[in-house]
């Protein structure tokens, strides 16, 4: 989960997400409250869940271990097929907007002949 958390694409759509969230959060009271209610909710969630799951989690953690491994095994066979994930989200739009821009581009010029 970290390593796919650290991937740069995954990183800059989370911030991008978090930034939406805080500006929505300061645009509207009402969803203010009601968001600051949802995640004091989710929290309370989380410390209660997180007591009762660190027993099995200890249990686990050999079979955690082995499956993180081969996770980070096929996420660098990712990575290495698929070329946008240690792109951020705004070089990825920069770059599709140069390859539309230069196909339509082309695709004019091709009319104009």
């Amino acid at each position: 989960v970290r390593e796919v958390a650290n991937l740069s694409l995954v990183s800059s759509a989370c911030d991008v997400v978090s930034a939406a969230y805080a500006s929505t959060k300061e645009s509207h009271p009402y969803l203010r409250s009601v968001c600051d209610a949802a995640e004091k909710g989710v929290q309370s969630v989380t410390e209660a869940t997180a007591s009762c799951v660190q027993p099995v989690l200890a249990t686990l953690e050999p079979h955690v271990t082995a499956a993180s491994e081969y996770a980070s095994k096929g996420l660098d066979k990712l990575g290495e097929k698929l070329p946008l994930l240690p792109k951020p989200v705004e070089q990825i739009l920069s770059d599709t907007k140069e390859l539309l821009s230069s196909r339509v581009a082309g695709v004019k010029e091709a009319v104009s002949s």
